[in-house]
C-alpha cells in the first residue's frame, strides 16, 4: 500500500480533453506513455512533455512503462507537428524527449535538431529542453544536438551504478557520465540536467556518490523523484522514500554546487521544468 504522501489525483476529464487536442495534433507525449503521475497536474496547466522518435524504444528497462519491440522509421514531419502543438498550447517552455533509438545510426540526433529548429523558426523566445538518449557515445550525434542550441539538455542517469544490470539493461552508467561530460566539451556554457529515482533499493551512500559523478561532469541541474511501478510486470518498488529524506537529498545535492534541485516523491525530470532556467537569469 502506498503512503499517504502518494495520494496524488488525476482528473480524467481534463487529461480526456488534452490527450484529444494531442492526437488531433498529431503528436505524442512521454506524460501519456510512461503513464507520468503528473498528467492531471500538468496537463490541467496546458503542459505536456513531447516524446518524438516513436513509441517503441529498442532498449528494455525493467523500470519503464514505453513500449519495446522493433520501431517504424522516423517521421520526418513529426518536428513540424510538435512546433504547431507548442505553438497552439502556447508553452514558453518546452520539453521534447524520445525512446532509445538504436537501430539508427544517428540514434534519432536529426529528428531532435529539426524539431528545435521548427520550434525556435516558429517563436525564437520559447525555451527549449532536450531529454535525450545516450546516442551511444556518438560523438557527431552529441555535437549535432549541442550544435543547435537547446537552452538545456538532459540525460537521465536514473539510478545508482549497482542496479543497472537488472533496472537500465542495455545502459551503462558510466557511458551516461559522459554523454554529460561530452555535452559540455562541446559547449562549455551548455546548462545540462540528469535525474535520478530513489526507492529501488538504493543506498543513501550510493544516491550521493551519483550526485558526486554529476557534479563531476559539470551537471548542472538535478531532479530526484520517487520510482512508482506502472505495473506488476515491471521492477518492484523496494522502498517508499520520505519527504524529509527528499529534502536531505536536495540539500546535499545544493551543497555540492547543482544550481538547482527538484526533489520530493512526485518529482520527474520535466516536471516543473521551467523552474530551472529561474536560476539562471543569464540563459
Amino acid at each position: 500500500m502506498k503512503p499517504a504522501w502518494l495520494n496524488k489525483k488525476i482528473d480524467l476529464k481534463v487529461c480526456f480533453v488534452l490527450k484529444q487536442s494531442l492526437r488531433d495534433l498529431g503528436v505524442e507525449t512521454v506524460c501519456e506513455q510512461a503513464m507520468c503521475p503528473n498528467i492531471g497536474e500538468c496537463f490541467s496547466r496546458n503542459q505536456a512533455t513531447f516524446l518524438i522518435l516513436g513509441r517503441q524504444c529498442t532498449r528494455k528497462c525493467s523500470f519503464c512503462n514505453i513500449d519495446k519491440g522493433a520501431p517504424l522509421a522516423p517521421d520526418l514531419d513529426e518536428p513540424r507537428r510538435v512546433a504547431d502543438a507548442v505553438g497552439k498550447l502556447g508553452l514558453k517552455h518546452v520539453v521534447v524527449t524520445s525512446v532509445t533509438r538504436d537501430d539508427l545510426t544517428d540514434g534519432g540526433a536529426g529528428i531532435f535538431v529539426d524539431t528545435v529548429r521548427r520550434i525556435r523558426c516558429s517563436n525564437p523566445r520559447i525555451k527549449v529542453e532536450l531529454l535525450i538518449p545516450d546516442f551511444r557515445l556518438s560523438f557527431e550525434a552529441l555535437k549535432a544536438v549541442v550544435d543547435v542550441s537547446p537552452d538545456i539538455i538532459a540525460h537521465n542517469v536514473e539510478t545508482v551504478p549497482s542496479l543497472y544490470s537488472v533496472v537500465r539493461q542495455g545502459a551503462v552508467y558510466f557511458r551516461s557520465l559522459d554523454v554529460l561530460r561530452m555535452i559540455r566539451g562541446i559547449k562549455s556554457d551548455i546548462k545540462t540536467k540528469s535525474g535520478i529515482m530513489l526507492g529501488m533499493g538504493e543506498k543513501q551512500d550510493e544516491v550521493v556518490i551519483v550526485m558526486k559523478d554529476l557534479r563531476l561532469v559539470g551537471c548542472d541541474y538535478l531532479s530526484i523523484g520517487q520510482y512508482l511501478a506502472p505495473s506488476l510486470k515491471h521492477y518492484s518498488v523496494k522502498e517508499y522514500i520520505l519527504p524529509q529524506q527528499f529534502d536531505y537529498y536536495k540539500e546535499e545535492a545544493l551543497r555540492l554546487g547543482f544550481s538547482h534541485v527538484e526533489s520530493g516523491p512526485y518529482v520527474r525530470s520535466s516536471y516543473l521544468a521551467e523552474e530551472y532556467l529561474l536560476t539562471s537569469p543569464t540563459i
